[in-house]
C-alpha cells in the first residue's frame, strides 16, 4: 500500500522560506512522477511543482524562480524548497506520487503572513 507522509509546513513571514519533505513508501517502489499540489481556502487544488523519475521539474508559473523541487529516488523522498514566500502561497500542500495510479498525502499547512 502506498503511503505519502509530508513534513515541514508551518507559519512564516512573507519573504521567508520553508522546506517541505515527503517520504513515500514502500521504499522498494520506483515511483514515476512525484510532486506537490496545494489548495487554498475556497479555491481548487492546483499543481505547484512535479518532478519526473529522470529528474525533470515542472512548476506552475506563480512559483517559478522561487520554489525548487528535488527528489532522492533512493529514499523515495521529494522536497520542495520554498523561498520568497508570499501570503498568496498560503494553502494546504499535499504530496503526490504516481505509480499504477495517483496517490496523495494528507497535506501540511503552510501559512504566510505579511
Amino acid at each position: 500500500q502506498v503511503q505519502l507522509v509530508e513534513s515541514g509546513g508551518g507559519l512564516v513571514q512573507a519573504g521567508g522560506s520553508l522546506r517541505l519533505s515527503c517520504a513515500a513508501s514502500p521504499r522498494g517502489f520506483r515511483f514515476n512522477t512525484m510532486g506537490w499540489y496545494r489548495q487554498a481556502p475556497g479555491k481548487q487544488r492546483e499543481l505547484v511543482a512535479v518532478v519526473s523519475s529522470s529528474g525533470t521539474p515542472n512548476y506552475v508559473d506563480s512559483v517559478k524562480s522561487r520554489f525548487i523541487i528535488s527528489r532522492d529516488s533512493a529514499k523515495n523522498t521529494v522536497y520542495l524548497q520554498m523561498n520568497s514566500l508570499k501570503p498568496e502561497d498560503t494553502a494546504i500542500y499535499s504530496c503526490y506520487a504516481r505509480w499504477l495510479g495517483d496517490h496523495w498525502g494528507r497535506g501540511t499547512q503552510v501559512t504566510v503572513f505579511s
